[in-house]
């Protein structure tokens, strides 16, 4: 099992910055490979950004490629998505999701979700 919390998210205007967290516990969290996927209102969940256990491979999606960055801490059981120059097309909410069992970009691929965190993005 793995217990994941975000944390993180919050109202900016277009332009702006913030960055996601994720704590991780229970199964070794530096064993899995993470992902963020989010849901806008009326949407379906979508994939955003995936990372390999060791941090050594990155996954984005097209419209967040260039302006998020995921990374991870695994001496901290920590998961990151710094977001730059955010649009309000980015408001959702976000999840973090661990262990794939295979397809990084699928949402049914992962055993492990958080309950989310609002990313609210003001023209």
């Amino acid at each position: 099992q793995v217990q994941l919390v975000e944390s993180g998210g919050g109202l900016v205007q277009a332009g702006g910055s913030l960055r996601l967290s994720c704590a991780a516990s229970g199964r070794t969290f530096s064993s899995v490979a993470m992902g963020w996927f989010r849901r806008a209102p009326g949407k379906e969940r979508e994939f955003v950004a995936a990372i390999t256990w060791s941090g050594g491979s990155t996954y984005y999606a097209d419209s967040v490629k260039g302006r998020f960055t995921i990374s991870r801490d695994n001496a901290k059981n920590t998961l990151y998505l710094q977001m730059n120059s955010l649009k309000p097309e980015d408001t959702a909410v976000y999840y973090c999701a661990a262990d794939p069992s295979g397809n990084y970009y699928s949402d049914q691929s992962y055993d492990y979700w958080g309950q989310g965190t609002q990313v609210t993005v003001s023209s």
